[in-house]
């Protein structure tokens, strides 16, 4: 993939804003000059680390001694403190090197430090970074556009900018709600409840963990927001019999990222749109993790036409990805690789019926949408239009699907695209992850048996099957590490 998107640009706002709207480009007083990464040679040490290699003996440890006095330990004991990136490849504060293959959780859309995404962050920040939603900048309005193109949207859709996928879901509940107050019949029952599948992860605020499935999550926080509905995950008889009138929204992820790479079928897909359709309930897909290229197609549920069928794309009679998708859903849900690792997330509502739901002061946020957030973004989605990021895609992806499935240890590989789950034929995930880790792979274990990954939708051919022949021995690493763990439980077990 060389293009001129490739090399740190000065004035690539401007160009970005010339080539996403028929409006006159916004001038900046100067250019701004990103030069790459800043590069760290060696271990990074942490101001006032001691020296003394005993007391202190890597920059990590002395980081994450002084990050277990200082964050909350919601995420656990962090992995490693990565201090530089560059393309697919991340450092840590010791100077180690590894290959990102989980990228930021499916964030990460073109790797780390991208010469153009950081040449144009770099450029509206110098020229400006927030105005809050009383105001609107034209990156905001350029990319709510080119947005809607790619989805495709008919005339009337709009778009809601928030800060991460949680957020963009909890403005999904609430349209649904509206909806259904909107739409319950004067004197019948309320039309409230909003349907999710099991596996299901729409994220951690209070509504998004109202859709969300697992219980270890919900339990301590409970009661949830009531009105939430969890049904068997692609049983179009589960859905068919819990869809009636007194339900708002049914909320789908085209593929489940959390649950281990699950797809709902082409038939079930088409099920929800046509039974909630009948049902006057809202259909909503969450695109978070799967949408913006991460399958090799712009987004896993909605159909390849117009703006986002690309060069490749067939006609609309067999345009479906390899899951399937609806001819329209009523919203769909985008964050993580949007803005190519900067915070931003949105709502696209489809038709005026559901973009005129929530009106002014019925829902916000201060940051949604910012200029530099916005600006993020329309410069990832720029670099995946130009270049060769979706055949990349769908070429390593196929690379490594094929190699995985001829490893040994690995029962079963689900592959679209760079969103890969391998189920392992022991409950070892775990194991796997840390010996990975310890071999210079960054890779996930959603469950204890599945491997994740989600790297960046740049990993090349050459990085792929450095994965793929270094698993092998990381597989018997960690059967070896698993076995030695439980007979010393059970020699401690004896002795007790």
């Amino acid at each position: 993939m060389t293009d001129d998107v490739s090399k740190p640009q000065p004035d690539a706002l401007v160009q970005l804003l010339a080539a996403s709207s028929a409006l006159e480009p916004v001038q900046t007083t100067g250019p701004v000059q990103t030069t790459g990464p800043v590069q760290t040679t060696g271990p990074v040490q942490p101001e006032g680390a001691s020296t003394n290699a005993a007391a202190n003996p890597t920059a990590g440890n002395a980081w994450l001694g002084r990050y277990s006095h200082s964050l909350m330990g919601v995420f656990g004991t962090p992995q490693r403190v990565l201090v530089r990136g560059n393309g697919a490849l991340v450092w840590d504060a010791d100077g180690k090197e590894y290959l990102d293959l989980l990228g930021g959780i499916a964030v990460n859309a073109l790797g780390h430090a991208h010469p153009f995404v950081t040449s144009v962050v770099a450029s509206q920040l110098a020229t400006l970074g927030h105005v809050s939603n009383f105001f609107t900048s034209p990156t905001q309005i350029a990319l709510a556009e080119r947005l809607l193109a790619l989805c495709a949207a008919p005339k009337g859709s709009k778009v809601f900018f928030a800060n991460s996928g949680a957020e963009a879901n909890e403005a999904a509940f609430k349209l649904a709600r509206a909806h259904g107050k909107k739409h319950s019949p004067e004197g019948g029952p309320a039309r409230n409840t909003i349907i999710a599948l099991e596996g299901a992860f729409h994220g951690r605020t209070m509504g998004a963990l109202a859709m969300t499935a697992k219980q270890a999550y919900r339990e301590p926080f409970e009661p949830m927001p009531p009105g939430v509905l969890h049904i068997a995950f692609n049983d179009i008889a589960a859905l068919q019999s819990a869809v009636d009138e007194t339900v708002a929204a049914v909320i789908l992820e085209p593929i489940q990222g959390e649950a281990g790479v699950r797809p709902l079928s082409a038939e079930y897909l088409q099920a929800a749109r046509d039974i909630t359709r009948r049902a006057g309930a809202l259909l909503i897909l969450d695109e978070v993790q799967t949408g913006i290229g991460r399958t090799g197609e712009w987004f896993a549920g909605i159909p390849k036409t117009g703006a986002n069928a690309g060069p490749n794309a067939s006609d609309a009679s067999d345009s479906r990805a390899a899951i399937g998708s609806v001819d329209v859903p009523d919203a769909v849900t985008l964050a993580k690789g949007l803005g190519g690792g900067f915070p931003i997330g949105a709502l696209v509502t489809f038709g005026a019926g559901p973009s005129e739901l929530l009106s002014a002061g019925q829902h916000g946020t201060t940051f949604g949408g910012n200029p530099v957030a916005t600006a993020a973004a329309l410069a990832t989605l720029h670099v995946i239009e130009s270049t060769d990021v979706l055949e990349n895609v769908r070429r390593v992806g196929a690379v490594l699907r094929q190699g995985l499935a001829a490893t040994k240890g690995v029962m079963e590989v689900r592959a679209f695209g760079l969103l890969i789950g391998f189920d392992l034929d022991h409950p070892i995930a775990a194991e796997v992850v840390r010996m990975a880790l310890d071999a210079g792979f960054i890779i996930n274990s959603p469950g204890p048996s599945t491997i994740r990954l989600a790297p960046p939708l740049i990993l090349t051919e050459a990085q792929a099957n450095q994965f793929l022949a270094a698993l092998p021995g990381i597989l018997a690493q960690a059967a070896q590490a698993a076995q030695a763990a439980q007979g010393a439980t059970s020699t401690k077990g004896e002795s007790s």
